[in-house]
């Protein structure tokens, strides 16, 4: 595992280095199995230790502070919310050349949400159900300070890095329309109401799924208190038609809210682009952009001739061992849409 890089600057991870941090600083788990866990994350490498267990190692400095985060905040959102959370049960220390603090979670079963849910409309109103308990949860006097061109931050403190991720990317995406769509956001009225939780990042390999039911949101990483329009996300990533207007409705959302929320699904897709465009790969058939090897990310521009509800299906069955893990389309009724979108190889 580790192999293939996601970041120039990344730290490289395997099972010998698992095993020798574990049998040093848990010594009770030392003798369990471990096997790499291929993830659609970008910023950690997971591993399975025995049947109940999973260590998480941050492969770059700015994920090290992720597990604190949540071994502080997670026990306290968890009782309070219908799906299941990570549930931290050790820390460990930065030893045997490794550099970071890591951890070790309980394991939790289930799949990651690209094309695994049954039923889209159920989907979203199970999501929509987690999203309003979350936003019910009082943030405490004690909750983190959100610093700037953080998740749920206002929309505004993110021009700068779209226009110049858009002008980085120059004529591979529609960068005409993306501005044009970013700019509606950017004029919808701002929120004014309480600042609520917010998850940050509820993209398809953030949502678990058991028996095609959705069972588990992971990877609290972008948890914040701000914008509740931050995590309608899904809204572009998740859902299609249909289950796309059920999971408004079914959060009541509000015409500007909707504007945000879309500006939040464009900017993280328009902003990943140039950062992971120009890394080493291989050449997946039917494209002429070079794509990634196994455990890389890919972001690229498309245009699909049909609806959006087809988009995943259409790219995975024409991009061999591909698999979307986010895409942003371009909100016209025309059959050809134009989409960023946002491909992961697995390991």
């Amino acid at each position: 595992m580790g192999a293939i890089k996601m970041h120039a600057d990344e730290i490289q991870t395997d099972v010998d280095l698992v095993r020798r941090l574990t049998a040093g600083q848990f010594p009770r788990w030392a003798d369990l199995p471990i096997c790499p866990v291929a993830s659609y994350g970008t910023d950690h490498d997971i591993y399975r230790l025995g049947e109940h267990l999973a260590v998480r190692l941050p492969r770059i400095e700015w994920a090290t502070k992720q597990a604190a985060r949540e071994a502080e905040w997670l026990p306290r959102l968890a009782p309070h919310l219908p799906l299941a959370l990570p549930v931290p049960l050790a820390m460990g220390r930065p030893a045997e050349g490794y550099p970071f603090d890591w951890s070790v979670y309980e394991w939790l079963p289930g799949e990651n949400a690209n094309g695994t849910i049954r039923d889209l409309d159920h989907a979203a109103v199970d999501l929509a159900r987690f999203v309003s308990a979350l936003r019910r949860i009082p943030p405490t006097t004690d909750a983190f300070p959100r610093l700037p061109r953080q998740r749920g931050g206002p929309l505004a403190e993110f021009d700068e890095g779209v226009r110049r991720s858009v002008r980085q990317l120059g004529d591979r995406i529609d960068g005409e329309a993306t501005l044009r769509s970013w700019r509606e956001s950017l004029e919808a009225p701002a929120w004014d109401g309480p600042e609520v939780w917010v998850h940050g990042d509820l993209l398809p390999g953030n949502l678990l799924v058991v028996d095609g039911r959705l069972s588990a949101v992971i990877d609290f990483g972008g948890l914040n208190v701000g914008d509740p329009a931050c995590d309608l996300q899904p809204a572009w990533n998740v859902f299609t038609g249909d289950s796309r207007q059920r999971f408004r409705a079914e959060l009541d959302i509000d015409d500007a809210s909707w504007l945000r929320g879309r500006g939040w699904a464009l900017l993280q897709a328009v902003i990943a682009m140039p950062y992971y465009w120009d890394q080493p790969r291989h050449d997946p058939p039917g494209l002429a952009r070079p794509g990634p090897g196994p455990g890389r990310a890919f972001p690229l521009t498309a245009r699909y001739p049909g609806t959006t509800s087809g988009m995943s299906e259409y790219l995975t069955s024409s991009i061999r061992g591909a698999n979307v893990v986010g895409y942003w389309n371009n909100p016209t009724h025309s059959l050809e849409e134009t989409c960023v979108v946002q491909l992961y190889w697995p390991r």
